[in-house]
This record gives C-alpha cells, sequence and structure tokens, in this order.
C-alpha cells in the first residue's frame, strides 16, 4: 500500500515539476565543448572535429539555457545534409528531438523522435524521449482545460452576481 502511495505522490510530483528523464548540462560543459572545437579546427581530422562538433550538438540542446538549445538545433539542422551514416543520421535526429523537446516545441519533437523509432524501433533513449513528450502533451492539455475551467467559473460567477444585483 505504501509503494500504491508513493508512486501516486511521485507521479503529482512530476506533473507539477516536469520529472522528465533529459539530462541537464551547465554553461561549464558547453564552454569546454565550444573550446574543443576551437582547438579540433587548428589542424585535426575531420572525424575528430566531427566528434567535437557531436558533443558540442549534444550540450547545447541539453543546456538549461533556451539560447544554447535554440544554437544546438541550428547546427544540427545545417550538419543533416551531409550525413551519409545511418548511425549518425539516427543520433542527429535524436539530438533534434531532444532540443525541440527543450524548446517547447513538442510536435516538431514527436515527428523527430518517431522518425528516429523507425530507424531504430528497441532504442530505448527514443522510447523515453517519446514517452516525455507524450507526458508533456498531456500536461500541456491538462493545464489548458483548468485554465479554461476557471475562466468559464469566473465568468458564470460574475454574471450570477449581475443578475442577483439587478434583481
Amino acid at each position: 500500500m505504501e509503494a500504491k502511495i508513493g508512486k501516486f505522490f511521485e507521479t503529482v510530483g512530476n506533473f507539477f515539476t516536469g520529472g522528465d528523464q533529459i539530462p541537464l548540462c551547465d554553461g561549464d560543459i558547453v564552454a569546454g565543448c565550444e573550446r574543443e572545437v576551437a582547438e579540433a579546427e587548428k589542424g585535426s581530422s575531420d572525424e575528430f572535429k566531427s566528434e567535437c562538433i557531436m558533443r558540442l550538438s549534444w550540450a547545447l540542446v541539453h543546456s538549461r539555457r533556451q539560447e544554447d538549445v535554440q544554437r544546438g538545433i541550428a547546427m544540427l539542422e545545417a550538419s543533416l545534409d551531409g550525413i551519409r551514416s545511418p548511425l549518425e543520421m539516427r543520433e542527429r535526429v535524436y539530438l533534434l528531438a531532444v532540443g525541440y523537446y527543450r524548446s517547447g516545441d513538442y510536435s516538431k519533437s514527436r515527428q523527430l523522435v518517431e522518425r528516429c523509432l523507425e530507424m531504430a524501433p528497441d532504442w530505448r533513449q527514443a522510447v523515453t524521449l517519446k514517452k516525455a513528450i507524450e507526458d508533456q502533451i498531456k500536461k500541456d492539455g491538462f493545464i489548458g482545460i483548468g485554465i479554461a475551467a476557471t475562466a468559464f467559473g469566473l465568468l458564470a460567477g460574475g454574471l450570477a452576481a449581475a443578475f442577483s444585483r439587478k434583481k
């Protein structure tokens, strides 16, 4: 019984706090990745540069700062055209889905994560992200319904008060 009550409170807490499993990244990690990319530009192999850019893209879309998330999305979108490896394409599309999720564009994020799942149906990260997206969409729907119900209640109360004064 205690386990069920604990699960209930965890669910309610996650509803109000977001409670997703997407890791976040601080500015110092982003800065470290930016330094790594700058150093790689000074004569490293193309493969090493690409790895550094992927790490920076990961850090940006997982950043706590929205400006970084938007920068990560732009970097990933710009890099999609030259990808030939299905694995690399899947990883970049997944990171784009994370970026759009973090920026609040849940429909775009869901499209991209479903594209990942077409490439790899059992990919746990993509399955987890898809669940987080769906949970967030439900949460936003509940909040919207709550706002509409409150507005309706206030309007009905205002009308009732206005009619009772006329009599």
